[in-house]
C-alpha cells in the first residue's frame, strides 16, 4: 500500500512540475515557395530557407524527401546549394521537405520549388529530314511542305523561328522562302527543270527566341535539318527544231519519192523526251512534197516544173509531241524554209511586149528623130524560161547596118533596144521608115530560136533659128519715165513652119531687166522701174534683145538706150553733219557747203541756204549764198538743257531753184564747252540710316549731291567721311541720274555689335568736285539688333499622367528663352522613350505640337503595367534667326511619370489542393483552407483583402442550401502575393456529410474584386485512420514529408494529418512507437475508409517504401461512446482533484524520508550496473526509465550524463527529477515480419 501511495505521489508531483515549466516555442517557417533557376551550377546557392524562432534559439536545417538528393543545405545558415543538376523540363515544380529545429523543437515544412526556365534545350525537328518532289510547274507562292521543331524550354526560349540558311546549288537561293513562325516552306521563284536545276538541298535552321535565367548573356540555340527538293520535269515546253534554218534543193522533173531533206525536232523537256510526229502544214505552191511522220524526211510527191512553180517552194513543217502537255494539248512547233528548184535547159527564148502583163509577140514599132544618136526603145523584152540559159541577139534586113542590137548576149530577162550607128542615114527629107528583123537563139542549143519584125518611124526636127531685121537699134527716153512707157516694138522671123506664131522675146543680160523689159509675145520694149532711171547716175544703157523659137533656138540684136535730164536731184550737203566746239561765253562761225547733181549752170543746180526753226535757232544766223553760220547771242552752258550735254542741234537747209524746188538739210552741232563755275550741293540737309549688327561690308545708305556744271570734268563729285566714323564705315562714289551717289557701308573688316556701348554714329560726309569745290552733310547711322542668339530650354519639372487617360489638353509644355528681342520659337519632337519592364525603348505615347505642348497620342493607351516612365526629348528652333545656329545647343527633356490607377482586378492563383474539415479542425478559429491572389497594379492598388461572402453546403445528394458565414478570411502577405487563410468562425457540425461551397472575394483598395469558390469537404470521424510506426516521434517528424508522399502515392488520395503522438509498448520498456492520425480524401472529396487505405498500402509496390519508413500497422478508430452530461463529469473532476490534493498534502511528509533513502540506494546501484548488448554504455537507474545511453528512453529520447541528478542539486532540471514509466501496454511488431493490420478499440487505451 505504501508502495502504491509512493507511485501516486510521484505522478502527481510530475504533473505539477510539468505545469510549472515554461514551454519553448517551435521555429516558424516563413516562406514555403521559392523560385530556382534550373541552370544553377553544382555548388551554387539556390535559395535560403527562411524561418524564425520567437525564442531566438539557434536554428538548424535538414532536408528530406525524394528531391532532397538534388540539394544540400548548410545546417547552420539554411543556405541550400545545388547538388545534382536541375532540369525544369523533367519537372517544373519540386517538393522539398525541410525540418527546422531550435534544439528541443522541430518544425517540418513542405517547400515548393518552382524551377525557372533557362534556355538549355535546342529546338528538335519532328522528322529527321523533309525530302519532297515537286513539279517544275508548281505555282510561285505554293506551300511545299512544313517543318516543325519543338523546344522544351518556355517563354521566348521555347518560341521557335525558322529560316533557310543555305541552298545548294547557289542559284536556288531566291527560289524558296519559309514562314519564320510556322515553318511553312513556300516557293518564291519559278522553277525550271532544264535551265535552273533538277534538285535543291535546303538547309533549314530552327532557332529559339533565346533566354537566360542565372546568366547575364542571352543564350540562343538552334539546330539544322536538310531537305532535298527534287524538281520533276513537266511537259511545259514546246518542241524545238534542230539545225534551223533548213534549206534544200531538187532538180525540176525529179522522180516521185526522191528524198530531198530531213528535219529533226526534239522535246526540250529532257525528263520527258516525247517522240515527235511531223506534218507539212503549208506549201507554196502545194502538192509537190510530202513528209514522213516519224522520220521527218521530205520526199518529192509530184512533177516539178521550175518554169511553172518558180525557183523556190516554201514549206511550213510542224513537229507535234505524241502526248498531251500540262495544258491538256499536244505541244507543237513549226519551221518555215525554202526548197530550191534547180533548172534544166528545156525551153527556147521568146519576145514579149510588157505593159501590165507580158505577152509573146513578133511585131514591134519604134520612133527616132532624124540625125539623132542614142537608143531606140520599142517595148521589146527577150526571155528564156530556163534559169541558166545564154541568149544571143542579131539583126537581119537591108538596113541592119544603120543600127546595132543591145544587148547582144543575155542570161536573164532583158529589154532589147536598137542603137543608132549611122545618123546620116536618118534624114526625114529622104526616108521616113526603116524595117528590120531581130533574131534570138539559145547559145547552147541554137535550134531554140525566135524572130521579131521591128518597124522604125523617122521623125522631123527643127533645124532653123529666128532672125532680126537689124543688128543694132538706138533708142532714147527721159529719166524717171513712167512704168510701162514703150520705147520701141522690135520683132524677128523664123523659116520653120512649126515655129510660126511661136517666137518669144527676152532682154539680156538679166540685170538690165530691172530698168527695161520686153513683152514676150509682141516684142514691145518698155520702162520697168521709173525710180532707177536716173540720168545723174547713168545716162546710157546697152541691152541684147533675144528671140526664141519653139525649141528655144535663139536670134539676137543690140539695143542702145539714152536717158534725157529732168530736175530730179536734191542738193547734197558736202558733209553729213557739222560739229563745232566753243567755250561758253565765246562766238562760233561755221561754213556750210552743198552741191546739186543736176545739169550744171541751170536753175536745177543753183542752191540757197537757210536755218530750220528750232529751240535755239534764234541765237544763230546764216548767209543764204555763202552758207556761213554765226551766233547772234552769247552762249551759256548752264542755260542749256542738261540732257543736251552742252550740244545745240541746228538744221541747215539747202534748196535748188528748179521746178519743182528740191532741198536737203544737214545737222549742225554747236558744242558749248563747260567751265567750272558751280560748286557741289547735297540733295538733303541731313541723312538718317539703320544697319544690322554683325554684317561686315553691309550697305548703310546713300547720300546724294549735285554739281550744276554739266561736264564730268567739273561736275564729278567724290565723297569722303571726314568725321564720326571711327574707322567703322567707308563711302564709295558713283554716278547717279541726278548727280552723284555716295554709298556708305560698314568696313568689311569691322563687325558692328549692338550689344556694345556704341549703338549709333554721327558721320560728317564731304562732297568734293575736281576743282576742289566742296559741301558737307551730317549722316546719323543707327545700329539695329540682329537675331543671332540660340534659344535655350527652361527646366521642366517631372510630370505625372495617369494611365488610361484620354485627355486632349496638353499634359505638359516645353518653354524656352531667346536673348534676341525678335524671335519666333517653334518646337520639334526629337524622341520619346519609355521605361517598359525596366528597359528603355522608343514609344509613341506622346506627341509635340509647334507651340511646345506635349499631347497624348490617342492612338495608343497608357498602361502603367507596361511602361511606367516616359522621357520626351524636344528641340526648339528660332525661325527668325538671321545668323548662326537657329536651334538650342542642348535638347529639352521632359520626364513624365505614368501613374498607376486601379484598373486591374485581383487574380486568384490556381491551386490543386484539396481542403477538408474533420473533427479535429472543426472548432472555432481553425484554419481549413487558403487562397492566394495577386494584383497587377502597384502601391495601395495592389493590396488585397480577402473576405468570405457566401457559404453554401452541398450534401451527398447534391442538394445545396445557404448557410450563415461559418468561415472567415484572414489576409496575410508574402512578397507580392497575398494569402487568405480561411478559418472557421464557430464549431462546425460534423454529423452532416457533404461539402461547403465557400465564396471568397479578393478586393483591392480601389474596390475591384474577383470571386472564387472553394470546396471544403466535411469528413466525419468514421473515416479517421491511425497508422502505427515503429520509430520515434522525432524520426516520424523528420520523415513526415516522405511518409505523406508515400501514403498519397499508395492511395491516390490527399492525406490530412491531424495528430502525431508517441506510445510506449507494454512488453518492452525500450521499444517506442508513434501513431499518425490522418484522413484520406480523394480530390473529389470522397474519403477513404480504413479498409480502402489498407488495400492501397498492402500493394507490394508501395509496401516496401512504407515499411522502410517505419510503418507497422493501421488502426481503425471505433466510434466514441457518448460522453454524457459534461456538467456532471466536471463536478466529479473537481471533487477528485480536491481528494488528490488532500492526499498529497497528507502523505508528502511521510514520503520525504523514504524518498531520500531510495535515491541514495539508486546512486550506489549505478556504480555496479553493467552495459547491455543493445546499449552504448553507462549505468541505469533501477526502478526508473532513465538510461545513460542514447535512445534508451523511448518516450523522451533524452541524453543523460552519467552523473545523473538525484534532486540533491537544486539547479537540476525538473524534467530530470521526474521518473516516467515507459513500459505501457503496446503491441510489438517484428520489423522483419509482413505488415499485419490490427483493429483496436479505444476502450482501455491510456
Amino acid at each position: 500500500m505504501l508502495s502504491d501511495m509512493r507511485g501516486i505521489t510521484g505522478v502527481i508531483l510530475l504533473l505539477s512540475l510539468v505545469s510549472l515549466i515554461k514551454a519553448n516555442s517551435s521555429p516558424t517557417i516563413t516562406t514555403f515557395v521559392y523560385n530556382v533557376c534550373e541552370d544553377f551550377a553544382i555548388g551554387a546557392i539556390a535559395f535560403q530557407i527562411e524561418a524564425t524562432d520567437e525564442d531566438n534559439d539557434p536554428l538548424t536545417y535538414t532536408l528530406s524527401g525524394s528531391n532532397a538528393a538534388y540539394f544540400e543545405v548548410n545546417a547552420a545558415t539554411g543556405h541550400v546549394a545545388v547538388k545534382i543538376p536541375l532540369d525544369r523540363e523533367s519537372t517544373n515544380v519540386m517538393a522539398l521537405q525541410v525540418i527546422v529545429s531550435d534544439g528541443p523543437n522541430q518544425t517540418p515544412g513542405d517547400l515548393t520549388l518552382i524551377l525557372l526556365d533557362a534556355n538549355d534545350n535546342r529546338p528538335i525537328f519532328d522528322q529527321p529530314s523533309y525530302d519532297i518532289s515537286i513539279p517544275e510547274t508548281t505555282a510561285v507562292g505554293s506551300s511545299l511542305f512544313k517543318v516543325s521543331a519543338n523546344d522544351a524550354d518556355t517563354g521566348a526560349a521555347g518560341v521557335v523561328s525558322y529560316s533557310i540558311t543555305m541552298v545548294t546549288p547557289s542559284n536556288g537561293v531566291g527560289l524558296f522562302d519559309i514562314v519564320s513562325t510556322t515553318g511553312e516552306v513556300k516557293l518564291k521563284g519559278k522553277l525550271n527543270y532544264n535551265t535552273l536545276g533538277t534538285f535543291y538541298r535546303l538547309q533549314i535552321t530552327a532557332t529559339d527566341g533565346g533566354g537566360k535565367c542565372n546568366t547575364e548573356d542571352v543564350i540562343i540555340l538552334s539546330s539544322n535539318i536538310f531537305s532535298i527538293v527534287t524538281v520533276v520535269d513537266m511537259p511545259d515546253l514546246d518542241p524545238q527544231f534542230v539545225g534551223t534554218p533548213y534549206s534544200g534543193a531538187v532538180l525540176e522533173h525529179t522522180g516521185v519519192g526522191h528524198s530531198v531533206l530531213e528535219v529533226n525536232a526534239f522535246d526540250p523537256d529532257t525528263g520527258v523526251d516525247d517522240p515527235m510526229i511531223y506534218t507539212i502544214e503549208e506549201s507554196t505552191p502545194p502538192g509537190l512534197f510530202e513528209i514522213s511522220g516519224n522520220t521527218g524526211v521530205i520526199l518529192v510527191k509530184g512533177d516539178i516544173d521550175r518554169e511553172v512553180v518558180g525557183d523556190t517552194v516554201t514549206l511550213t513543217v510542224k513537229a507535234t509531241e505524241t502526248n498531251d502537255n500540262i495544258h491538256g494539248v499536244k505541244a507543237s512547233t513549226t519551221t518555215t524554209f525554202d526548197i530550191s528548184i534547180q533548172d534544166i535547159n528545156d525551153n527556147k527564148p521568146d519576145f514579149y511586149k510588157c505593159a501590165e502583163t507580158c505577152v509573146v509577140t513578133s511585131q514591134f514599132t519604134g520612133e527616132v528623130l532624124e540625125h539623132s544618136l542614142g537608143s531606140i526603145s520599142f517595148d521589146m523584152t527577150v526571155r528564156d524560161p530556163d534559169r541558166n540559159s545564154r541568149t544571143q541577139l542579131i539583126l537581119e534586113g537591108p538596113d541592119k547596118d544603120v543600127f546595132s542590137v543591145e544587148p547582144s548576149f543575155t542570161t536573164v530577162d532583158t529589154v532589147v533596144q536598137l542603137l543608132v550607128k549611122q545618123t546620116e542615114k536618118l534624114d526625114f527629107e529622104k526616108v521616113q521608115q526603116i524595117v528590120l528583123q531581130v533574131v534570138a537563139f539559145d547559145d547552147e542549143e541554137t535550134t531554140f530560136r525566135s524572130t521579131a519584125t521591128v518597124t522604125i518611124n523617122i521623125k522631123d526636127t527643127n533645124d532653123n533659128s529666128p532672125v532680126f531685121p537689124e543688128d543694132t537699134y538706138k533708142l532714147s527716153i527721159a529719166e524717171h519715165s513712167a512704168v510701162d512707157t514703150v520705147l520701141e516694138t522690135i520683132t524677128a522671123t523664123d523659116p520653120d513652119t512649126m515655129d510660126q506664131g511661136k517666137i518669144t522675146y527676152k532682154l539680156l543680160p538679166e540685170n538690165i531687166r530691172q530698168y527695161f523689159d520686153v513683152k514676150p509675145t509682141t516684142g514691145e520694149v518698155y520702162v520697168k522701174n521709173s525710180d532707177l532711171l536716173d540720168r545723174e547716175l547713168r545716162s546710157l544703157y546697152t541691152a541684147t534683145l533675144q528671140a526664141l523659137d519653139s525649141e528655144t533656138k535663139p536670134g539676137t540684136t543690140v539695143l542702145e538706150i539714152t536717158l534725157t535730164d529732168i530736175n530730179d536731184k536734191t542738193p547734197v550737203m558736202n558733209r553729213e553733219s557739222y560739229l563745232e566746239f566753243v567755250e561758253e561765253g565765246n562766238n562760233v562761225q561755221v561754213k556750210i557747203e552743198a552741191t546739186d547733181a543736176d545739169e550744171p549752170d541751170t536753175v536745177n543746180s543753183q542752191i540757197k541756204f537757210s536755218i530750220k526753226p528750232s529751240t535755239y535757232s534764234p541765237s544763230f544766223t546764216i548767209n543764204p549764198d555763202t552758207g556761213i553760220l554765226i551766233n547772234s547771242k552769247g552762249l551759256d552752258r548752264e542755260a542749256l538743257d542738261p540732257e543736251l550735254n552742252g550740244r545745240i542741234q541746228l538744221t541747215v537747209v539747202a534748196t535748188d531753184q528748179g521746178d519743182p524746188k528740191l532741198f536737203s538739210s544737214v545737222p549742225v552741232t554747236i558744242s558749248v564747252e563747260d567751265v567750272n563755275d558751280n560748286v557741289p550741293a547735297f540733295k538733303s540737309p541731313s541723312y538718317t540710316f539703320s544697319v544690322k549688327e554683325g554684317q561686315k561690308g553691309a550697305l548703310v545708305g546713300s547720300v546724294y549731291a549735285e554739281d550744276l556744271d554739266q561736264s564730268s570734268n567739273f561736275n564729278r563729285i567724290s565723297f569722303r567721311i571726314i568725321d564720326g566714323g571711327f574707322g567703322s564705315f567707308i563711302v564709295q562714289s558713283s554716278l547717279h541720274t541726278e548727280g552723284y551717289k555716295g554709298d556708305i557701308s560698314v568696313d568689311p573688316d569691322i563687325e558692328l555689335d549692338y550689344e556694345s556701348s556704341r549703338k549709333s554714329f554721327t558721320l560728317k560726309v564731304e562732297a568734293l568736285d575736281l576743282g576742289n569745290e566742296k559741301d558737307d552733310v551730317l549722316v546719323e547711322v543707327n545700329v539695329v539688333d540682329v537675331n543671332d542668339e540660340r534659344p535655350e530650354f527652361d527646366q521642366v519639372a517631372p510630370l505625372n499622367v495617369k494611365e488610361n487617360t484620354t485627355i486632349t489638353d496638353p499634359v505638359g509644355k516645353f518653354t524656352a528663352q531667346d536673348k534676341d528681342g525678335n524671335h519666333s520659337l517653334v518646337y520639334e519632337l526629337e524622341s520619346v522613350n519609355c521605361r517598359c519592364s525596366g528597359i528603355w525603348e522608343p514609344c509613341s505615347f506622346f506627341t509635340l505640337n509647334p507651340a511646345g505642348e506635349v499631347l497624348l497620342d490617342l492612338d495608343y493607351v497608357l498602361d502603367y503595367e507596361v511602361c511606367d516612365l516616359a522621357l520626351v526629348e524636344a528641340q526648339v528652333v528660332d525661325k527668325y534667326t538671321e545668323k548662326g545656329e537657329n536651334n538650342s545647343a542642348i535638347p529639352g527633356k521632359m520626364e513624365i511619370n505614368i501613374e498607376d490607377i486601379n484598373d486591374n482586378a485581383p487574380e486568384f492563383i490556381y491551386s490543386d489542393s484539396v481542403y477538408v474539415v474533420v473533427a479535429e479542425t472543426a472548432s472555432t478559429g481553425t484554419s481549413v483552407a487558403r487562397v492566394t491572389a495577386s494584383d497587377k497594379d502597384s502601391g495601395l492598388n495592389r493590396q488585397i483583402d480577402f473576405e468570405v461572402t457566401v457559404v453554401q453546403f452541398e450534401n451527398d445528394k447534391n442538394e445545396t442550401a445557404d448557410r450563415k458565414l461559418l468561415f472567415e478570411a484572414v489576409t496575410t502577405q508574402q512578397q507580392d502575393t497575398f494569402i487568405g487563410i480561411i478559418q472557421t468562425t464557430e464549431s462546425l457540425d460534423m454529423t452532416v456529410r457533404g461539402r461547403y461551397l465557400v465564396t471568397v472575394r479578393a478586393t483591392d483598395k480601389g474596390g475591384l474584386h474577383t470571386d472564387t469558390v472553394l470546396k471544403i469537404f466535411n469528413i466525419d470521424e468514421t473515416f479517421k485512420v491511425e497508422l502505427e510506426f515503429g520509430i520515434s516521434e522525432v524520426e516520424v517528424q523528420s520523415k513526415l514529408f516522405q511518409i505523406t508522399r508515400a501514403l498519397e502515392r499508395a492511395t491516390d488520395a490527399h492525406v490530412k494529418i491531424v495528430a502525431i503522438r508517441s506510445e510506449i509498448g507494454s512488453q518492452s520498456r525500450n521499444i517506442e512507437k508513434t501513431v499518425i492520425v490522418a484522413y484520406f480524401v480523394y480530390s473529389n472529396g470522397v474519403p477513404l475508409s480504413t479498409s480502402d487505405v489498407d488495400k492501397g498500402l498492402a500493394d507490394p509496390e508501395h509496401f516496401e517504401e512504407l515499411k522502410a519508413l517505419g510503418l507497422s500497422s493501421i488502426t481503425e478508430v471505433s466510434e466514441k461512446e457518448d460522453p454524457g452530461d459534461p456538467v456532471k463529469y466536471a463536478l466529479l473532476g473537481i471533487l477528485g482533484g480536491l481528494i488528490i490534493v488532500m492526499i498529497v498534502l497528507t502523505t508528502s511528509l511521510l514520503c520525504t524520508r523514504r524518498n531520500y533513502r531510495r535515491k541514495l540506494k539508486a546512486a550506489e546501484a549505478m556504480k555496479s550496473t553493467v552495459n547491455s548488448d543493445n546499449q552504448k554504455g553507462g549505468p541505469v537507474v533501477p526502478g526508473t526509465n532513465k538510461y545513460t545511453m542514447e535512445g534508451a528512453n523511448p518516450v523522451l529520447n533524452l541524453h543523460y550524463d552519467t552523473m545523473i541528478s538525484l534532486d540533491i542539486d537544486e539547479q537540476t532540471s525538473d524534467v530530470d527529477k521526474v521518473s516516467l514509466n515507459s513500459l505501457d501496454n503496446s503491441d510489438f511488431i517484428d520489423s522483419g515480419s509482413f505488415l499485419s493490420l490490427h483493429i483496436y478499440s479505444n476502450a482501455g487505451r491510456p
